[in-house]
């Protein structure tokens, strides 16, 4: 609640009305709460689900036996690529990690998420 009173607070300080065009895409206004290194880890990250992550897993829905709970065998490469774009370990820092903020790991999980679950939530 109390960062919905912020994000208020920055419109009202920023001259706009205190009628603001609701955006459906962002119905709460966090975007404008977001850092640009959080902004960019999260399309980074978009981008990588979209493009890389995103194929396989609907090969792999594909392949997937719908009568068994066994599924096709999971792709290490996934963890390897994770690692070389600093998605894994971001929020330790040392040891070649990134150490981003827990907001920016949030971030990440979300992104990856809404690509992994996507085959089952088109019920």
């Amino acid at each position: 609640m109390l960062e919905l009173f912020a994000v208020v607070f920055l419109y009202l300080k920023q001259g706009k009305s205190s009628f603001v065009k609701f955006d459906w895409s962002d119905p709460l206004c966090l975007e404008s709460l977001l850092t640009d290194e959080e902004k960019s880890i999260r399309d980074s990250a978009r981008s990588y689900c979209q493009s890389r992550l995103f194929p396989r897993v609907l090969q792999a829905n594909r392949e997937e036996s719908k009568f068994t709970l066994i599924t096709t065998e999971f792709d290490k490469s996934i963890m390897k690529e994770f690692g070389d774009l600093g998605l894994l370990g971001a929020t330790i820092n040392g040891y070649g990690c990134p150490g981003v903020s827990s907001v920016a790991y949030g971030l990440i999980a979300r992104e990856v998420e809404r690509y992994l679950s996507f085959p089952y939530n088109q019920e």
